[in-house]
C-alpha cells in the first residue's frame, strides 16, 4: 500500500503522523511511504531522516494526495485537504465530528474511508489513540492555568502552589478520565488544594488509590459543582462522552458564582466544550474574557509540545497504520470490533452513530458500508513477509569446509565432545549424491516447477495481501 503523510495545516499544529521508525516498519513490510516535504520539521525530524528508513519526499500535499492509497494525519482534514479526498482513500487521523456537521458533510460528500483516532477501543473498552493525547492535554491544562492566573496575563495575581504562611490556590477538575487524572497530578504537583469530579463512585475509589488520598474526590451533581464553584481559582474541564459532544457542566449564569479572574480551561473543546461559554481558541491567541473569568479553550493543546506528542501519539498509533496497510481496510476492521468502531465515514455514509444522534443525520452500520466500499484494481505483487522470508535463503553464505587453525579448532572441538560422550570422534568430509539419487535436468526442473507452484500458492494475493487477482470480479474480504 501506498501511504501518504501530509504536512499539518491547522493553526499552531506541529505534530506530525508517522515518525521514521513508523517509515521503517512499513518499508520493511513491502509498503511505500510519500512524506511531504517539512511534514517533521515541527517535531525536530528532518527530511533526511525519513529518507534514510526508505520514504519518498515529495514537494506538496497535492502530491501526496495523489498518491497516497491511505492518508494519515494528526488532526481533522481542513477544507483544503478534504477537497482531495477520493473515494478510494482511507484517511486515519483524529475527527472530532460531533460538533462539526461541515466536516461530517465535507468526509461524507468525500466518499473516502474515514477512521478516527478517538474512538478506536480495546478489548477492555478504552480508547487507546486517544489515550496518549489526554495524558499529554491533562498536563497541559493545570500549567496554562497556572500560568493564566499570573496578573500581567489577567489572572488573580495567584501563585497555584503558595508559599509558606500563604494559602495555595484551589482547583477543581471535572471528570476522572486519563485527562482529569493527569491535571490532578500536575496541580498536587504544584501544591495546589484539588479537587477532582466524577460521576462514577467505582471511578473515584480508583482515583483515591492512585492518588494516594492527596486530593478530595467528589461526587459530581450539579449542585456540588455550584457549591464549589465560589472558592476555586482554577477549573479544568475534563468531561468525555465517547464521540459524541461533551456536555455543559458550567452554564453561563454560573460564571457569577466565580471569582474574578478566574480561569477556566476546557480541555473539552474539540468535542464541543463542555463550559456554555467555551470557544474553540489558539495557542496563538489562546484566552478571551466572559464576565470576568479568562477561558482557556486551545482545541490542539498537546500541539504545544510536537516533540513530546508526536512520538507519544506514534507509539500508540503505529501498529494500527501497519495493520491497515498490511491487510486492507476490510480486514483490518473486519478483524477487530474494537478497531471497527473507530470508523465514522465510509461510501458516503455515517457510521458512527453518537455523531449521526448529535447531527440528526442517517446512521449506517459499519459493517454495511464497509461492504459498499469500492475496490479499486491494484497490481498483484508477492505478500512482504513471504518475499522477505524467500530472499534470505540466498543472502546466507554456503558452508564451507573449515580450513587451517579453523580445522584445528573444530577438530579438537568436537573430539573433547565425542571423549564426553563416551564415543569416537566423527570427522568432517565432504558430503556427496549417490549418482542413484542425482536427479536429471528434467527432474530439477519439475521439482522447481512445484516449488514455484507452492510459493505462489503461499503467496496468493486474495489470501495474503488483500488485493484480487485482474481476473477476480468478486472482492475478496481484505480487499
Amino acid at each position: 500500500m501506498k501511504v501518504g503523510v501530509p504536512t499539518e495545516i491547522k493553526t499552531d499544529e506541529y505534530r506530525v503522523a508517522l515518525t521514521p521508525a513508523g517509515v521503517r516498519e512499513l518499508v520493511d513490510r513491502g509498503h511505500e511511504v510519500l512524506v511531504q516535504a517539512g511534514a517533521g520539521v515541527g517535531s525536530a525530524i528532518a527530511d533526511e531522516e525519513y529518507v534514510e528508513q526508505g520514504a519518498q519526499i515529495v514537494g506538496d500535499a497535492a502530491a501526496v494526495f495523489a498518491g497516497a492509497e491511505m492518508i494519515v494525519k494528526v488532526k481533522e482534514p481542513q477544507a483544503v485537504e478534504v477537497a482531495m479526498l477520493r473515494p478510494d482513500h482511507v484517511v486515519f487521523t483524529y475527527l472530532h465530528l460531533a460538533p462539526d456537521p461541515v466536516l461530517t458533510r465535507g468526509l461524507m460528500d468525500s466518499g473516502a474511508t474515514c477512521v478516527a483516532y478517538e474512538t478506536v477501543t480495546d478489548r477492555n473498552g478504552r480508547l487507546p489513540l486517544l489515550a496518549p493525547m489526554s495524558e499529554v492535554a491533562g498536563k497541559i491544562a493545570t500549567q496554562a492555568g497556572a500560568f493564566m492566573l499570573e496578573k500581567p496575563l489577567g489572572g488573580r495575581g495567584l501563585l497555584l502552589g503558595g508559599v509558606p504562611g500563604v494559602a495555595a490556590g484551589k482547583v477543581m477538575v471535572i471528570g476522572g478520565g486519563v485527562v482529569g487524572l493527569t491535571a490532578a497530578e500536575i496541580a498536587i504537583g504544584m501544591g495546589a488544594e484539588t479537587y477532582i469530579y466524577d460521576r462514577s463512585i467505582d471511578r473515584l475509589r480508583e482515583l483515591d488509590f492512585l492518588l494516594n488520598n492527596r486530593c478530595s474526590t467528589v461526587f459530581s451533581t450539579t449542585l456540588s459543582i455550584e457549591r464549589m464553584l465560589p472558592e476555586v481559582d482554577l477549573v479544568i474541564g475534563a468531561v468525555l462522552v465517547h464521540g459524541a459532544k461533551a456536555p455543559h457542566v458550567i452554564t453561563r449564569a454560573q460564571l457569577g458564582l466565580m471569582k474574578q479572574h478566574a480561569v477556566l480551561v476546557d480541555v473539552s473543546i474539540d468535542q464541543g466544550g463542555c463550559f456554555e461559554t467555551s470557544r474553540p481558541t489558539t495557542h496563538s491567541d489562546p484566552t478571551y474574557e466572559v464576565d470576568g473569568v479568562t477561558h482557556y479553550c486551545v482545541a490542539n493543546m498537546p500541539g504545544a509540545v510536537p516533540i513530546t506528542s508526536t512520538f507519544a501519539l506514534t507509539n500508540a498509533t503505529m501498529p494500527y497504520i501497519v495493520k491497515l496497510a498490511d491487510q486492507g481496510v476490510r480486514a483490518a476492521l473486519g478483524s477487530d470490533p474494537g478497531f471497527m468502531a473507530g470508523l465514522n465515514v465510509a461510501a458516503g455514509r455515517l457510521t458512527y452513530a453518537p455523531v449521526a444522534g448529535d447531527q440528526g443525520l442517517e446512521h449506517t452500520a459499519p459493517e454495511d458500508a464497509l461492504a459498499l466500499i469500492p475496490t479499486p484494481p491494484r497490481e498483484d505483487r508477492p505478500c512482504p513477509s513471504t518475499s522477505a522470508s524467500a530472499a534470505a535463503p540466498s543472502s546466507r553464505t554456503p558452508r564451507r569446509p573449515p580450513t587451517g587453525a579453523r580445522s584445528a579448532r573444530t577438530s579438537a572441538s568436537t573430539s573433547a565432545r565425542a571423549a564426553r560422550r563416551g564415543r569416537p570422534p566423527r570427522r568432517w568430509r565432504p558430503r556427496t549424491t549417490p549418482a542413484s539419487r542425482r536427479s536429471s535436468p528434467a527432474c530439477s526442473a519439475s521439482g522447481s516447477s512445484r516449488r514455484s507452484a507452492s510459493a505462489s500458492a503461499r503467496c496468493a494475493p486474495a489470501a495474503c495481501c488483500g488485493t484480487a487477482s485482474p481476473s477476480s470480479t468478486t472482492p475478496p474480504p481484505g480487499a
